[in-house]
Formats: structure tokens, sequence, C-alpha cells
């Protein structure tokens, strides 16, 4: 029946599919409902792909699609994460002047009167129910949001300060925004680079971007809109500019401070030695700077500490969706019988610094591609040690591979929908086998990209020709 169909009536029909598939994942799916995500999910993943290729050099008709897939996920509660209460809650307390990395929530329900005096009178409209959705864990911990993060969250406070869903929309049409920036940008990176530009849609449409992102309303896409706009800028030698711009995504989310020290050899090999040396310290300055600028609001000694606290958590005393790790914590559970997730937790985050100085010294990143590269690998290495992986996270790698020869983030991003398993209808609990296949499959797919990039620079090399 489809072969009788002209081309445009099918992607058409593709289009309403796919609509209507994303139409049930955000208005009827409960995320203790696993077979029905998975199976929603797998399906938007082929659709997908299977949209791409019919589309194939058509910009406009794809970006569209995009965006109009993303409009279905705007007017609807998130339900596949529960963060989104906090970032109400932070941007109530920012935009009446309090300073949200001061005090916990459940420290300003529990302690009204003496919360109202230290935040002048300040109050957080529906707060109980912010409170509730938000959960234990959000709830007894200090803010762990960076800056940049905060001023979105107050922007939704100015425009919906009494509307939860309100609230949810607002930040919704600023992620779907960033998206946008980033297929800009990063169609101009491509072309830079001289690379297929079509190659940005796979972040774009991938389905796991649009459901974790828009849907989810996690803010990766701001972070990475500011991060491509650095590279790009750094891609018409903008070095200063690339500067600025790399600070704000930092202040978004830490996780571009992994980056820093890779940009050292690209600014030697470009500019040489001497002037090299001089880029690159003003480069880092000026991204600190950067930081340091928009951290200065809320700074107070008390600020650094809890910030400080609430960071050292993710390493200490988080665990989710783990791979060496949770190997690691099994060998620990049969040498000493308990979990060492404490003092493992200290020492993975040093072999990854110790991997990032490593390769930023001994692997010459001679062009922008090459440095993106390792700045895929690198990330990548830090996620594979990590005690905590939530699946919004591989949004990085992702968009970073889309400029690099490797695909194994494309793999991760379907697989990686496996953690949401450990939801039930019965409370939390992982299932480890469903944890190993996703790595299993991830690992396996990038030991044979490495393999097969290794071959096909075998080959080159010793070509006759």
């Amino acid at each position: 029946m489809l072969e009788n169909l002209k081309p445009h009536k099918i992607i058409i029909l593709l289009v309403l599919v796919i609509g209507l598939f994303y139409g049930v994942f955000a208005f009827d799916l409960d995320r203790s409902d696993f077979i029905k995500l998975i199976s929603l999910y797998g399906t938007l993943f082929f659709l997908s792909y299977k949209l791409l290729q019919l589309n194939k050099g058509r910009f406009w008709v794809l970006a569209g699609i995009g965006v109009l897939f993303r409009l279905i996920f705007i007017g609807v509660l998130p339900n596949l994460s529960q963060d989104f209460y906090r970032f109400i809650w932070d941007g109530r307390l920012v935009f009446q002047g309090v300073n949200p990395y001061l005090f916990t929530p459940e420290n300003l329900l529990n302690n009204l009167s003496t919360a109202l005096e230290a935040t002048r009178g300040a109050t957080v409209n529906q707060a109980q129910e912010l409170y509730n959705g938000m959960g234990i864990l959000n709830g007894i911990h200090y803010s762990n949001y960076p800056p940049i993060n905060q001023l979105w969250f107050a922007i939704a406070a100015l425009f919906a300060g009494k509307s939860i869903l309100g609230s949810v929309i607002v930040l919704k049409v600023l992620i779907v925004l960033a998206d946008i920036g980033i297929l800009y940008f990063g169609r101009k990176l491509l072309k830079g680079l001289e690379q297929d530009p079509d190659k940005i849609f796979w972040y774009f449409l991938n389905p796991f971007i649009i459901i974790e992102l828009t849907g989810n309303l996690h803010f990766e896409s701001v972070m990475l809109f500011f991060l491509v706009w650095s590279l790009y800028l750094l891609q018409q030698q903008k070095w200063v500019g690339s500067a600025v711009v790399l600070g704000l995504s930092i202040s978004v989310k830490l996780i571009p401070l992994l980056f820093l020290p890779l940009f050292f050899q690209w600014f030697a090999n470009t500019y040489g030695s001497k002037k090299g040396f001089y880029n690159i310290f003003i480069f880092y300055l000026t991204t600190v700077a950067t930081v340091v600028i928009t951290f200065l609001p809320f700074y107070s000694p008390q600020f650094v500490s809890n910030f400080a606290e609430t960071i050292g958590l993710w390493f200490q005393n988080f665990e989710f969706n783990a791979s060496v790790y949770y190997v690691i914590r099994w060998i620990g559970f049969k040498i000493v019988g308990w979990n060492m997730i404490e003092t493992i937790g200290k020492i993975l985050p040093l072999i990854v610094i110790t991997y990032i100085v490593l390769i930023t010294f001994l692997r010459n990143n001679k062009s922008l591609k090459q440095l993106i590269t390792v700045m895929l690998f690198s990330i990548s290495f830090y996620y594979l040690l990590s005690t905590t992986i939530h699946p919004w996270y591989i949004a990085t790698p992702l968009l970073l591979s889309i400029f690099t020869k490797y695909r194994f983030p494309i793999v991760w991003s379907f697989v990686i929908l496996l953690s949401y398993s450990a939801y039930g209808v019965d409370g939390f609990s992982e299932n480890l086998w469903l944890v190993a296949l996703e790595y299993f499959i991830v690992i396996g797919y990038l030991f044979w990209e490495v393999k097969k990039e290794q071959l096909r620079k075998h080959l080159s090399e010793n070509s006759p020709f």
C-alpha cells in the first residue's frame, strides 16, 4: 500500500504517526510502565531514522518538523523526571532576591518563622506542592544549579510565578529556543569543518533529545547551545568571544570544566608556541572570569560550603545506572563486605583528571575536529567512571559526536532508556542485568568503532596510491 503513495504523502504520514507516538509519550505514559515506555521509544527511534533518510538535504523541512515535535510537549508536565519542581522553587526564590544556595526547601518549610526573617519575608508560591513534587532528595539538599541556570528559573517566575504548568511552559520554550540555537550554530560549524550539515539532525530529530530535554525539562540543551556556539567562534578564530561563551556554558552546567585543559594543544598548534601560550592564558583567564562574575551575586562563605557539599554528594553518595563503578562496587563487597562508594567516589574523579591531563599533552590536537574528538572521549571516559548517569547526561557526548567520525553516543542515546526500568510500580529498584546490557552494547560499539578507525588509518598510511 505504501509503495503506491507519492513520496511527499509518505513523509506526511510518517510525521503524523511520529507526532501521534510523541503525543502518547507526553500525555499517556507513566514512568513505571517500562514496557510501554521502551516500546514507544524504540518505535520513535526507528521512525525518526526513516524520516531522516527520506528528507536528506531538506534543511527547512527537517527543522520545521523538529520544532513541531517539540511543541507537542510544551503544554504538559514532565512525566519521567521531577527535577522541574526544584527549578521552579529556585526560580521563585531568585525572583524575590533570595539566594537559593543558602536554604534547602525543607529548611524553609519546617522553620517558617526563621526562614521568613532570613529571606526578608519572601515566600514561595505553591511551596508545599513544589516540595512534594521534587521528592525527598531534592528537598533536603542545597541547590546545585549554577547561576545562568538560576537565571532561566527566575524568568519562569517572572512570567508564571503562580502557576506550575505556566512555569513549565516558559522553561520549555527556553529549551526549544536553545535547541534551535544548537541547530543554527551546529550546522554552521559542520560547514566550517567541511562536513555534511545534515548531520546536525542526528541531534535535533533524535527522540532522546526531544523527550529528555524538551519533554522532561533538562537544561543540557542550554549548556550545549553555549558550548557549540563557543566552538563555532573558535573555528572562526574569535577565541576571546569563544572564552566568554564557554564560561556561560559552564555557568549553566559545570561539566564543560572538564574540557578546559584540552584546548591547550589546539592553541599551541594554531598560533605557535609563544603566541599560543599567550592566547591560551587569556582564553583561560576570560573563561574563568566569566564564570566567577556569574557567581558573584550569590557569593558568601556559606554559599561556597553549601555548593561544594552538594556537588560532592554526586561522587560519594548517589549511585544510578553506573558501569565501571558498579563492577568496582561489587568487588568491594566481596573484599570488605560493604559499599565503598565514599572511597571509590573520591578515587574515580582523580583517575578522570589524570586521563584528561595525559590526553591533553600526549595527543596532538592540530585541528578543531581533533579537539572535539578528544572532548568526546574525555566526557565519555568521565561518564563511564561516574557513580551516577542519568539519561539526559548523554546529550553532551551525543552532540559532540556529530562533529566526529564516531557514532557510539547515538547508540547510547537509544539504550540509555533501559535505565528507566528502575522506576517500577513498587518503587525504585535497578535491574542490573539491563544496566549490564546497556553498557555491553555501548562499550562494544565503541571498541568496534575505534578498531575500525585504526584499521582505516593503517590502510591509508600503507596505501601505494
